[in-house]
C-alpha cells in the first residue's frame, strides 16, 4: 500500500534518477505556446481548467468505446479520442466528472492521467485520431532533420562517428557483424537473418521520437508505419514522429532506434537487427510527459500497424509507480494493460525498460518524484507497497529488462527483482566513459554515449526481430518464450544467477 509521508521523513529514499528542473516548471506554465515537430497546442477553456481523464467501458470493444464516450458527454466531458480496440476513450473535463461517470452503468474505471490542469483539449487536427492512418502524404523532406534517467538515461556524451568499431554490445549478445575479440562475447554460431529477411519485419519504438533523416536509419524507419501520439491522439501526417528539439530528452528516442535496426554501411552504428522496418512512434508530449493515454496510443497504433515487437523505454507519467488502491492510477493500470494485452494478441512482444533507480521492484520501495507534472512545490514522498507497479514493465507478459555493464555485471542503476524481471541485456555503465556505454545515433547525423535500461530494451527488441524471421509462425508468447530459452547463464560473482534478481531469464543471446 501506498503511504505518503511529508518530505524528508519516511523511509530512506532509493537512488533517485531523473531530473526535473526549472525549465519543465517553465515548459509547464507555457502551456499555451506553439512549439515545434508537431505538439499540439490546448484550446482555451474559456478560464477553466481541464484535466484529461481515460474512461474505461466494461465492454472492451468498439460498443464499450461508443458507451464510454457517451457517459462522458453526458457528464459534460468533451471525447477527443476513441480507442474502439480497448472499449476506452480520451476525455477533458472540469470539476467531478470522474465520480459523476463513475456512477454510471457499463463504466469500469475512470482515471485522470494528469494532476496538473491545462487550460483545454488540444486543438483539432487535420487528420489525427485514425488508428487505420500512415499514409506518406508528402514524402521526406530532406531538410527536416532523462538525475541519470529513464528518458535521458545518463548525461548525454557526443562522440565522433565510430565507424561501427568496438561495438561491445553486439559482441556480449551475439549479433552477426559484431567485433570478435571481446571478452564478454558469447559464441553463437554463423551469422543471423540478413538485411533483406529482417526487412519483412516492423518492430515499433515507442519512445520521443525517431530522427529518420539519421544516416544510419534513413532506410530503417517506415513513414507508413510511423505517427504521434504526443497528446493521445494517433497523427500520421508526415515527420509527425520526429523529436522535437523543443522539448528535453528528445533524442533518447533516436538513440533507442540505432540500437535496435541502425543500418550496416561501414558508417556510423549497427544495430541488433540491421535491415528491420522500424514504425517510429512519439510518445513524448509538448510538456515533457508520457501520459497514459499517449501510451494506449502508441501500443494500438503499433498493434495494428503489425509490429513483433513494441519498444518502451520509458515509465509512465505522472507517478513513477501505479497504485491499485487509488482509483485514477488503478484507471490508468487498467488502461495501459488492456492496451499491451491487445498488443499481445496482435502478434506483438511487448518489451520494457526495467527502471534506473536501483530499486528491488518485487519489495517495498520509496517515490521521491511523483507526480512529475507538477508546476510548483515538492513532490510527495511515497512508501509503496508491492501492489504498486511500473507501466508498462510490470504488467503480465511484458519481457521487462534489466541492464548489465561491459563486463557482464548487473549496472549499479538497474532495477531488478525476483519475478518481476525478464532478460538482462548490455546497458552500460554511467562511470566508465564512452567506451563503456553504449553509442547510438542521436538527431542531426550525430553519436552518442548513453547508459541505462533503455538501452538493455532495444537489444532485446532487436532480438525479437531476428527471432522473428527464423520462426514467422511464432506468436508473441512464442516468441518471448524462445528467448528466454535461448538466454545464457549469469557470470560468476556476488550477483550471480541465483534466484534470478537480476537476469530474469538470463543474458540475452540472439537465437539462431
Amino acid at each position: 500500500m501506498a503511504q505518503v509521508y511529508p518530505s524528508g521523513t519516511g523511509p530512506a529514499p532509493a537512488v533517485r534518477r531523473r531530473v526535473r528542473g526549472p525549465v519543465r516548471a517553465l515548459l509547464a506554465m507555457l502551456l499555451t505556446a506553439v512549439v515545434v515537430g508537431g505538439a499540439v497546442p490546448y484550446m482555451s477553456g474559456g478560464g477553466r481548467s481541464y484535466l484529461s481523464y481515460l474512461v474505461l467501458a466494461e465492454q472492451e470493444d468498439a460498443a464499450g468505446a461508443a458507451r464510454a464516450g457517451a457517459e462522458s458527454r453526458a457528464a459534460g466531458g468533451q471525447v477527443v479520442q476513441e480507442y474502439p480496440q480497448i472499449g476506452a476513450v480520451l476525455a477533458y473535463a472540469t470539476g467531478a466528472f470522474a465520480d459523476r461517470v463513475r456512477a454510471r452503468p457499463g463504466i469500469a474505471a475512470v482515471g485522470a492521467t494528469r494532476t496538473a490542469p491545462v487550460v483545454g483539449p488540444p486543438r483539432a487536427l487535420d487528420g489525427a485520431g485514425d488508428f487505420a492512418g500512415g499514409t506518406d502524404r508528402g514524402g521526406r523532406s530532406s531538410a527536416d532533420r532523462r538525475e541519470t534517467a529513464d528518458r535521458q538515461e545518463s548525461s548525454t556524451v557526443m562522440v565522433p562517428d565510430p565507424v561501427e568499431r568496438d561495438a561491445w554490445n553486439l559482441t556480449m549478445v551475439g549479433a552477426s557483424g559484431a567485433r570478435t575479440g571481446d571478452a564478454s562475447a558469447q559464441q553463437n554460431g554463423p551469422a543471423g537473418p540478413t538485411p533483406g529477411a529482417l526487412r519483412k519485419v516492423l518492430v515499433a519504438v515507442l519512445d520521443s521520437g525517431v530522427d529518420d533523416t539519421h544516416p544510419d536509419l534513413r532506410a530503417a524507419v517506415d513513414p507508413k508505419a510511423s505517427a504521434s501520439c504526443a497528446d493521445g491522439r494517433p497523427d500520421a501526417r508526415t515527420g509527425a514522429w520526429r523529436p522535437d528539439p523543443g522539448v528535453g530528452e528528445s533524442g533518447h528516442g533516436t538513440h533507442v532506434a540505432g540500437i535496435v535496426g541502425a543500418a550496416r554501411d561501414g558508417h556510423g552504428v549497427t544495430g541488433v537487427a540491421p535491415g528491420v522496418r522500424i514504425a517510429a512512434v512519439r510518445l513524448l508530449g509538448p510538456l515533457g510527459q508520457y501520459y497514459a493515454e499517449n501510451i494506449v496510443c502508441g501500443m494500438l497504433w503499433a498493434a495494428d500497424h503489425g509490429a513483433k515487437a513494441i519498444n518502451n523505454s520509458y515509465f509512465a507519467d505522472p507517478w513513477k509507480y501505479n497504485c491499485p488502491e487509488d482509483r485514477d492510477q488503478a484507471a490508468l493500470i487498467a488502461a495501459v494493460g488492456r492496451a499491451a494485452a491487445y498488443a499481445q494478441r496482435k502478434g506483438a512482444v511487448v518489451v520494457a525498460s526495467a527502471g534506473n533507480d536501483g530499486q528491488d521492484l518485487g519489495a517495498a520501495r520509496s517515490d521521491e518524484r511523483s507526480p512529475n507534472d507538477r508546476v510548483s512545490g515538492p513532490a510527495q514522498s511515497r512508501y509503496l507497497g508491492t501492489e504498486c507497479i511500473r507501466l508498462p514493465g510490470e504488467l503480465p507478459g511484458v519481457v521487462t529488462v534489466t541492464a548489465v555493464n561491459r563486463d557482464g555485471q548487473p549496472s549499479s542503476y538497474t532495477n531488478y527483482g525476483r519475478g518481476r524481471v525478464s532478460l538482462a541485456a548490455p546497458g552500460g555503465d554511467p562511470d566508465a566513459g564512452p567506451q563503456g556505454a553504449i553509442v547510438s545515433d542521436w538527431p542531426g547525423g550525430q553519436y552518442a554515449a548513453l547508459a541505462g535500461t533503455s538501452m538493455a530494451a532495444a537489444h532485446v527488441t532487436g532480438a525479437v526481430a531476428v527471432a522473428a524471421v527464423l520462426h514467422p509462425d511464432y506468436d508473441s508468447g512464442r516468441l518471448a518464450a524462445l528467448l528466454a530459452t535461448s538466454a545464457a547463464g549469469c557470470p560468476p560473482g556476488p550477483y550471480a544467477c541465483g534466484d534470478r534478481p537480476y537476469f530474469g531469464a538470463g543474458m540475452l543471446v540472439l537465437p539462431r
